[in-house]
């Protein structure tokens, strides 16, 4: 299948590792240009590094806090001087701290607020002249199976990701007749570094080995296994390439059959 990314450009928030470093891998194999940013300087350049050497592509890297409109912006401005325009958005951002209600502060929700939502706002603002400049575009916001199932110690991630959903759903209609395509992917169990802490959280929690929190969260997911990053990364890049040209609005879930919902 030809997905028509070859020659596009695709940035890419939080993409040093993990899900954010898997779509950027599935879009440099395809052939895109991409520009990516995280927050530590020696992490996001051996990612570029990575995706040079192994891919052939033109990246560019950038220090970026997702939480920091100013940050979001000179990155913007870097990859139109770079590149000369935007054409996929791939807003990602690391997760709020888990807890429950009590747990946390004003301080807590406003700093939610800022990284996991505010984020998606200040992103899709900062690309939408680009793309309209190009004729078309595509974004894709990284969220997580908790936006339909909630996650009962993840209430920060819960409550703002569920409204980025509701992002996604309004600008879908709002930016359809500018050719502007806009989606969710909701990532399940992935072996990334997030995923061993929160097991290493309950395992604690319960007094047992992680292996065995590993195990008993296998036994739940019908394809048995937690999924890897290559897999979310081409799911991403699907959503993105033109082959998913008539999907706008949507939340994908890649989560190996986890999730019991059925909207």
């Amino acid at each position: 299948m030809e997905l028509g990314l070859k020659g596009k450009v695709a940035m890419v928030a939080a993409s040093s590792k993990g899900l954010g470093f898997g779509i950027a891998k599935a879009l440099a194999e395809e052939g895109a240009k991409l520009s990516i940013g995280s927050r530590t300087k020696d992490d996001i350049e051996a990612a570029a590094e990575q995706l040079r050497k192994e891919n052939n592509t033109e990246v560019l890297s950038s220090v970026m806090d997702s939480s920091n409109p100013e940050s979001i912006l000179e990155w913007t401005d870097a990859t139109i001087r770079e590149f000369g325009g935007v054409d996929k958005l791939v807003v990602n951002a690391g997760g709020p701290p888990a807890g429950k209600f009590e747990d946390f502060s004003d301080e807590d929700w406003q700093a939610a607020f800022e990284l996991n939502l505010f984020s998606a706002v200040r992103m899709i603002r900062a690309t939408l002249p680009s793309m309209r400049k190009r004729g078309g575009g595509s974004v894709l916001t990284v969220t997580s199976m908790a936006v339909k199932e909630p996650i009962d110690v993840l209430i920060l991630s819960n409550v703002m990701r569920s409204g980025v959903t509701s992002l996604i759903k309004s600008l879908s209609v709002q930016l359809a007749a500018d050719k502007i395509r806009l989606n969710n992917l909701m990532p399940g169990r992935i072996k990334t570094d997030r995923i061993k802490h929160l097991d290493s959280l309950n395992a604690k929690k319960q007094g047992i080995s992680i292996k065995q929190i590993e195990k008993a969260n296998q036994a739940v997911i019908p394809l048995g296994r937690y999924g890897t990053i290559e897999e979310f990364g081409r799911c991403g890049a699907f959503l993105l390439s033109d082959a998913a040209s008539y999907i706008t609005g949507s939340s994908l879930a890649a989560d190996g059959g986890l999730m019991k919902t059925v909207w």
